[in-house]
């Protein structure tokens, strides 16, 4: 099934209550169900691609994951069997004349008990998702890699080794599908939704994926220039800083910042620059100042 957006699908806004929602399904569901269009292929493909869409957005959770990431990004993380789990439409079908169950397992293909849309049994629920913060360092969160979390569930602390994808932003969301609360009447388990909290470096700060390093320098080496060694997420670079530079001016390294999530390729790392004026001056200093103002500088 073509990855189509879902409120165009079933022709709502963005922000459509769920009541909207159901009132427009149900209207679609009618016009395009299988069993008032027999042997109508195109009928039938509509009736799957508005089903696909009413159970994401009726759904809060998955909605949520569904405006965050848009439709290539959501159809990475979630399966059909994902999407339809948990939905129940029996009564509204019920209500409409028609039958549940057995209308998707038939045109989706499932089978009993172990198909995905088994979500549709009258009394399986899905059980509660469960959310907790995992906190990385600035590095972690740059370079990606594994980590270990802890968390109680049901009583029991479990561990979990998760994955922390390139270039993970502050705020993002993981989903470790089935690590929630149990099911109920044979429903599948909940999932778990971990929010990333991404520290502080001392060094860097974030652009999208370029980084930001910031470096005083004195008025001497802004006029006169100089060579600065600055760090990068792996090895240090020097740099040459132009005579005559102003206070606020980047320098740009090619390539030193975060790679591109989508596609090949990095971003830059930037050398903001900041000319240092002296608080305190020596008498000394303060004659040499008088001589270059006299000169014109």
């Amino acid at each position: 099934m073509a990855n189509r957006d879902y409120y165009e699908l079933l022709g709502v806004k963005k922000d459509a209550t769920p009541e909207e929602i159901k009132k427009v399904y149900r209207k679609l569901a009618v016009k395009y169900h299988p069993d008032k269009n027999p042997g109508d292929k195109q009928s039938e493909e509509r009736f799957k691609e508005i089903s696909e869409a009413y159970a994401v957005l009726c759904d809060p959770e998955k909605r949520k994951q569904y405006d965050q990431f848009g439709c290539d990004g959501f159809h990475r993380k979630f399966s059909q069997e994902d999407i339809f789990r948990g939905a129940d439409v029996n009564d509204m079908f019920r209500d409409m004349g028609f039958g549940g169950n057995d209308v998707f397992s038939r045109i989706f293909g499932g089978k009993g008990g172990r198909s995905g849309f088994s979500g549709f049994r009258q009394g399986a629920r899905k059980g509660e998702d469960l959310a907790m913060e995992v906190h990385v360092t600035f590095r972690e969160a740059c370079l990606g890699g594994e980590k270990r979390v802890g968390f109680q569930h049901g009583g029991q602390r479990e561990e979990l080794s998760i994955k922390i994808p390139v270039g993970t932003e502050d705020g993002a969301q993981l989903r470790l599908q089935g690590k929630g609360s149990p099911g109920a009447g044979g429903g599948p388990n909940g999932d778990l939704f971990l929010t990333i909290k991404v520290g502080r470096d001392p060094e860097f700060t974030r652009e999208g994926n370029d980084l930001i390093v910031e470096r005083q320098i004195r008025f001497s080496e802004a006029s006169l220039g100089t060579s600065l060694d600055v760090p990068t997420l792996d090895t240090p670079k020097r740099i040459k800083v132009p005579a005559g530079v102003q206070s606020g001016t980047k320098i740009r390294l090619k390539g030193c910042g975060l790679p591109h999530r989508a596609g090949s390729g990095k971003g830059d790392l930037y050398v903001r620059i900041e000319v240092k004026v002296p608080e305190l001056v020596t008498r000394e200093q303060k004659k040499l100042l008088e001589k270059l103002a006299e000169a014109g500088l």
